[in-house]
């Protein structure tokens, strides 16, 4: 595959071809994974401060402050093999974690460049940009809704 910072496709079904191949091959190696992986291990607490005070207690993913709860991210990705070691952590919120999910940094990279580009298409208040900001408002509601309240 070509250097995807000099490449754009050529049209978009070899873009939605192109983003169908690499979770295909995520999806690949984590199944191949968990016919092998361990079961994961509980860290400390103090495991989990050495790990907030590696970035000064910034989130590794959007650089902001952590404040409260936050979790412990593999750096190389658990599903395809990384270790539950301090060295393999990095602290992020709850929100950059579950949206980064366990992405390969390809699919990761298409995902920011699909989001800044839509979010401009919002500010600009395009026909397309408030197509999707409608229905994402919808998403993000139903997905609350469907939410546990803490506690429970």
């Amino acid at each position: 595959m070509k250097n995807r910072d000099n490449w754009v496709p050529l049209t978009a079904t070899r873009f939605a071809n192109r983003l169908t191949r690499l979770r295909e091959k995520r999806r690949d190696a984590t199944k191949a994974f968990r016919k092998t992986r361990l079961s994961r291990s509980q860290l400390t607490h103090k495991q989990r401060e050495i790990i907030l005070h590696k970035t000064g207690a910034y989130c590794h993913i959007c650089g902001g402050k952590i404040k409260g709860k936050w979790q412990a991210d593999h750096v190389y990705a658990y599903s395809r093999g990384g270790q539950h070691t301090e060295d393999n952590y990095l602290p992020a919120h709850i929100t950059c974690n579950n949206y980064r999910w366990h992405y390969t940094p390809e699919e990761f990279q298409e995902i920011m460049r699909l989001g800044i580009w839509l979010k401009t298409q919002i500010i600009r208040r395009t026909e397309l940009g408030m197509s999707v900001a409608e229905q994402f408002v919808r998403y993000e509601k139903n997905r609350i809704k469907r939410r546990k309240p803490n506690g429970e």
